[in-house]
């Protein structure tokens, strides 16, 4: 599939899974009204020098939009996993098994992002703050984004933890998609995104509420288009 079927396919394909959109969509409804609502009370205790109200409101804030994160999150991996396969249906809703994958997620991230901080810090170590030190870095921080990307991508196919930490394996597929294919396909859905986004906080800075609304609702529905897209692409691996 070239960029434009996969951008194309990926469009429609939130509206293909009514059920399953609007379900996530009511959950990042709630998450957008009560995690912001939460949050902004603490601001409202905080400056009120109620410090325990501040507390509370904020771990409630946070409780709640980790919990829809996860879930939301965990999902998108399954529509990752449908994309790979180039099913048109939704994944089953799976509560349990799609916050286990959510923090799979979080786990492939974390050490594809560790190793290149850690080689990082040693090269700047060793080798001081310079230019030259800056260029290596960059490429490898680099190298590694691209790694993370196909590795989670692997963690949907196969499901496995092993095969998603299998770096090499990884930074392979990058080769096999091809780098420029993966770049141009991530800028046409950030671009996608960042005008929804735009659009939203217009609408925020006259209507909180219906803002909240619809950022929960575009969120839900960038989230089936993202991860959509990224099934697609590795498709093709």
């Amino acid at each position: 599939m070239d960029i434009g079927e996969i951008i194309s396919d990926a469009i429609v394909y939130p509206f293909n899974n009514i059920k399953a959109l609007i379900i996530y969509m009511i959950i990042g409804i709630v998450c957008g009204l009560l995690g912001g609502a939460s949050l902004m009370g603490v601001l409202l205790a905080a400056q009120g020098n109620n410090v325990l109200a501040a507390g509370g409101l904020g771990f409630i804030g946070i409780l709640i939009l980790i919990i829809g994160g996860l879930l939301i999150s965990g999902y998108g991996l399954d529509i990752v996993k449908f994309g790979i396969e180039r099913r048109d249906d939704a994944p089953g809703i799976d509560i349990v098994r799609q916050v286990l994958n959510a923090i799979k997620v979080f786990i492939v991230g974390f050490v594809y992002y560790i190793i290149p901080a850690i080689i990082g810090w040693l090269l700047s170590t060793l080798l001081g703050k310079g230019i030259l030190t800056t260029i290596i870095i960059f490429i490898i921080t680099v190298v590694f984004a691209f790694a993370e990307f196909m590795a989670i991508c692997r963690l949907a196919k196969y499901d496995s933890l092993g095969e998603a930490l299998a770096i090499g394996e990884a930074i392979g597929d990058v080769s096999k998609v091809g780098m420029l294919k993966v770049l141009a396909t991530i800028i046409a859905v950030f671009i996608i995104a960042l005008i929804i986004a735009i659009v939203i906080g217009v609408i925020m800075q006259y209507n909180n509420l219906i803002g909240g609304v619809l950022f929960g609702v575009f969120g839900v529905y960038l989230a089936f288009f993202y991860n959509r897209a990224v099934g697609l692409l590795y498709s093709q691996v």
